[in-house]
């Protein structure tokens, strides 16, 4: 997407490490994200000239004004009153000598690009500018990009609203517990203030603030909030702004312990991880309280896709296939959630390569899609060896990797050699299986035996002697008796699968 941007210094504005601060987060930039509204021109004022708390030890105190940077992003949609608003910004930013940088980006164009909804890559593309920035500053002050801050204008009534706005999609204690007052380098000092404190404090200060028009369009949920629902809860409750900030507050300091909890536990259950797999243990996870077994599958399913825009049913659902046993369901994003051999399989259906199907020359080797090598070899039986006991012992010292069968019974030609077909097992599927006497099982009931997952049986590899001929080897679960070795046998045929 193509993006101008500008910066402007109002004075001579210096980014030198300030001498005598020891503490890197005392001289990391401080980017305050300035649209031109009453808010953020509040909030670049009170950061010019009063004290602030962005979270870096000091409490409420002065920032360095060689520290301040502010970012002005124009979404290029509402034509010369954007223009405006930017010029405003670039005024204001001189006006009390701080460099201001200016970034233009077509959000509608971003959107459609996207989901169509327009505030979500706006405030997609301001946050992601805004971290860019940062760490481009952090880098010519020479301090790490962790000591940096991002300074948003979110007010106490930006909280109340965001609180409704979740109630009304529906949410958890995460989305209850509203704007949070800071988040990894985004820090919003103005959560105690209301919008009128702040507009007040500018009128007496005689500055004047951009307006959006869009603000009070209530197709908007925001502005529907805002407008039509703030005004009924307020008149019943004059105060419930600020009764809204302790109870997201409270819940704020409550869902982060939760958060700590559900990680740990996450970590415990975990079984295996691979990409776009995550393996955990369901009869522990069954066990778990429903509030912290919410958490733990909400952030599984978020580590396989973090794309995934889950719903508080789609949490439900894997949990009730949990409580089952057994059963499979499909989750946003086509993430394949499956439970079989007491084992939760999570995996984002792009995870998995294309089962493999050629030749394997012999001797010679084969890659398979996975990865993994499967290697053949012919080798001479040395006279009077006890054939079958070396088989027998080589098949325990490999366990199962790697087998010795009877080249000849395996149909190859231990002196031309040959070629063995290697595909993936297909409905049908039988063997004689190694050590079972003649008896024969469905390659189906071997794997179920052996809990392999539905989801892998695919890459399970099955040697044949042709393309429709008998199976010699599931590898690396089982060989077929008929190609068993016996007192007989004069050539060996060695089958190796390796990572």
């Amino acid at each position: 997407m193509p993006s101008v941007s500008r910066r402007y210094a109002g004075s001579k504005a210096r980014f030198d490490r300030p001498s005598g601060r020891p503490d890197e987060e005392l001289s990391g930039p401080v980017i305050l994200m300035v649209s031109g509204g009453a808010d953020s021109t509040a909030l670049l004022v009170l950061a010019a000239t009063s004290t602030l708390d962005i979270d870096d030890g000091r409490g409420l105190a002065r920032i360095a004004r060689e520290r301040l940077h502010v970012l002005h992003v124009n979404h290029q949609l509402r034509g010369i009153d954007a223009e405006e608003d930017e010029e405003f910004v670039r005024d204001l930013s001189a006006r009390y000598g701080i460099p201001c940088t200016i970034r233009r980006v077509d959000v509608a164009a971003l959107a459609a690009q996207t989901d169509g909804n327009v505030e979500n890559a706006g405030r997609s593309v301001r946050y992601a500018e805004a971290a860019r920035l940062a760490n481009e500053l952090a880098r010519e002050r020479g301090v790490p990009s962790s000591a940096a801050r991002i300074l948003t204008a979110h007010t106490a009534n930006d909280r109340a609203e965001t609180f409704f706005m979740n109630a009304i999609r529906g949410t958890g204690t995460s989305g209850l517990s509203s704007i949070p007052r800071r988040r990894n380098r985004i820090v919003r000092p103005l959560l105690d203030r209301t919008h009128e404190e702040l507009c007040d404090l500018l009128r007496m200060r005689g500055i004047v603030w951009r307006e959006d028009d869009t603000n009070a369009d209530t197709r908007y949920l925001r502005a529907y909030v805002r407008h039509e629902l703030m005004p009924i809860v307020e008149r019943r409750n004059p105060r419930v702004t600020a009764s809204l900030a302790t109870t997201c507050d409270i819940l704020s300091d409550e869902d982060a312990y939760l958060t700590s909890v559900a990680s740990r536990a996450l970590r415990d259950l975990t079984r295996r991880e691979d990409e776009g797999l995550l393996v955990l243990d369901a009869a522990r996870l069954a066990a778990l309280e429903v509030a912290i077994a919410r958490r733990v599958v909400r952030a599984a399913l978020l580590a396989v896709c973090p794309e995934a825009r889950l719903e508080a049913r789609h949490v439900a659902e894997v949990l009730r296939v949990v409580a089952a046993g057994e059963g499979s369901l499909t989750v946003p994003l086509a993430v394949e959630v499956r439970v079989e051999h007491a084992l939760l399989l999570i995996r984002g259906r792009t995870s998995l390569p294309a089962p493999s199907a050629a030749w394997l020359e012999v001797p010679g080797s084969l890659a398979l899609t996975d990865g993994r090598v499967i290697s053949a070899r012919v080798l001479p039986v040395a006279p009077g060896a006890d054939v079958v006991a070396r088989a027998r012992a080589h098949g325990l010292e490999w366990a199962g990797e790697s087998v010795l069968l009877d080249a000849e019974l395996a149909g190859v030609d231990p002196h031309r050699g040959g070629r063995l077909w290697v595909d993936a097992p297909r409905p049908g599927d039988v063997l004689c299986p190694l050590g079972m006497h003649g008896q024969s099982k469905k390659v189906s009931d071997l794997l179920g035996e052996k809990r392999v997952p539905l989801e892998e049986r695919a890459l399970v590899p099955v040697v044949r002697t042709s393309p429709t001929g008998q199976v010699v080897w599931v590898a690396p679960l089982r060989a077929d008796e008929r190609a068993r070795c016996t007192p007989a046998t004069k050539w060996l045929l060695e089958l190796t699968i390796s990572e």
